[in-house]
């Protein structure tokens, strides 16, 4: 309610209310509304759907970092370990770069080519870490961070070669939910959902991961096959959130990290408040985002990275001091 009223119009929650209720059937509304149509434009068409896309977009890359950090058992994994986020980013500069981006499926383009590179990026992550027929964690780390690496300079080869749309390419990798209308949130809502039953699924083997692989191996978890399905539902995750939102920062390390902290590593309880907390994150980091220079907009990716910086270290440090128990063991 507060993200909807505040911006550069105020808008009083009682009209909120009334709007939404306006347009949900069966609720119907005030009559005759007190409001202004500039107030319901506002409200319904730019306010209500940005909200609704931050907060599906914060859902899928908490519950995509709380599954890679249970996965691979590092808690500074994040949805970019892959290179995931590298590889939307790749088909997005390419397309702005030659002015594409709406050539092909209208205002889709961008998204589903963003969406498309960054699976294929993960494809090429999971071949390259493969050896002796397994998945090993430490190969997939480097091979995500190879990865990040090369497709981060292609980015910067199109970012130096362009002149006319250099701005654009910039902005987008910052991320930003402006401009999006109630045809984002319908793309990104299913796979929200779909990822948060596929992970919830695998919270008790999850949890079993904690032990080693081994262990989760003699307790009957598919250890294999668990790794591809969470790695894989993760990066859909992110590939999603990424390719209609840009590139935001810092949401899949920092919300799994503090609801771990606060409720412990049990993910059957870490993988939905994480998505929540990841919704409430990014409602309040948009939100921040758009009033704090308003009428200038901040991107929400310089928000996110401002905030998350700090917990990064204790992350860090915190990673630092269980690696020197695990000697002492």
């Amino acid at each position: 309610m507060a993200s909807l009223s505040l911006g550069s119009v105020t808008v009083p929650a009682g009209h909120i209310v009334g709007i939404v209720a306006s347009h949900v059937p069966g609720l119907g509304g005030y009559s005759p509304h007190p409001w202004s149509v500039q107030e319901e434009q506002i409200i319904w068409k730019v306010r209500l759907a940005r909200v609704a896309l931050g907060m599906l977009v914060g859902a899928a890359l908490s519950l995509a970092g709380a599954a890679f950090q249970g996965v691979l058992r590092n808690p500074l994994a994040d949805p970019f370990t892959l290179g995931v986020s590298s590889g939307a980013s790749v088909g997005a500069a390419f397309l702005l770069y030659f002015g594409l981006q709406t050539a092909f499926f209208g205002q889709w383009t961008l998204p589903l080519i963003a969406f498309v590179t960054a699976l294929a990026a993960l494809a090429v992550v999971l071949r390259m870490s493969v050896m002796d027929g397994k998945w090993h964690i430490e190969t997939l780390i480097l091979s995500g961070t190879v990865m990040q690496a090369f497709l981060g300079a292609v980015v910067a080869f199109f970012i130096a070669m362009s002149k006319q749309v250099i701005n654009d390419i910039v902005y987008w990798l910052m991320g930003s939910l402006a401009m999006r209308g109630w045809a984002y949130p319908a793309l990104v809502g299913p796979y929200v959902a779909l990822g948060f039953v596929v992970l919830l699924a695998h919270a008790k083997a999850l949890n079993l991961f904690a032990i080693g692989e081994r262990q989760a191996a003699h307790l009957g978890v598919n250890v294999e096959r668990t790794k591809i399905v969470v790695l894989v539902t993760a990066s859909m995750l992110t590939a999603a959130s990424v390719s209609v939102a840009g590139v935001i920062g810092f949401v899949g390390l920092i919300v799994p990290h503090l609801v771990r902290l606060t409720v412990g590593p049990d993910y059957r309880l870490l993988l939905p408040l994480s998505a929540l907390g990841g919704a409430i994150y990014v409602l309040w980091a948009d939100t921040l985002a758009r009033t704090l220079l308003s009428p200038t907009e901040i991107p929400i990716g310089v928000v996110t990275a401002f905030l998350g910086a700090p917990f990064f270290y204790d992350a860090a440090a915190q990673a630092q001091a269980g690696a020197r128990s695990m000697r002492g063991v």
